[in-house]
């Protein structure tokens, strides 16, 4: 007449699984990131550091947005650039982009 209890039964034989083989798509992504999108920006940046230390005067760069001059003077912070015949400005070196083979810009 009354409905008897129902008791969950444990899995006969079921084994624990391997919790390195489960981490292991993370890791192995956590790899992959590295080697494809870290790894080439630190070595962008260190080969940017390197053009910022070796920067003189007379070199000739390219400035964000385009700007193309030779450097008159260098600072800690700032370089000077001579875009035209008497014309100077001052900008950060972190805005120095690339820099340039010497006799490119011809007519300053």
């Amino acid at each position: 007449m009354f409905i008897s209890n129902a008791f969950a039964q444990t899995a006969a034989g079921a084994a624990p699984e391997n919790s390195l083989l489960t981490l292991w798509p993370i890791i192995l992504m956590f790899v992959v990131m590295y080697f494809l999108m870290i790894r080439p920006q630190m070595k962008r940046q260190k080969e940017q550091k390197a053009m910022m230390d070796a920067l003189g005067k007379g070199d000739e760069v390219i400035a964000a947005g385009g700007v193309l001059g030779k450097i008159t003077k260098v600072s800690d912070v700032y370089v000077t650039l001579e875009v035209a015949d008497a014309t100077e400005i001052v900008v950060q070196k972190s805005a120095i982009n690339t820099l340039l083979p010497k006799g490119t810009i011809k007519s300053l």
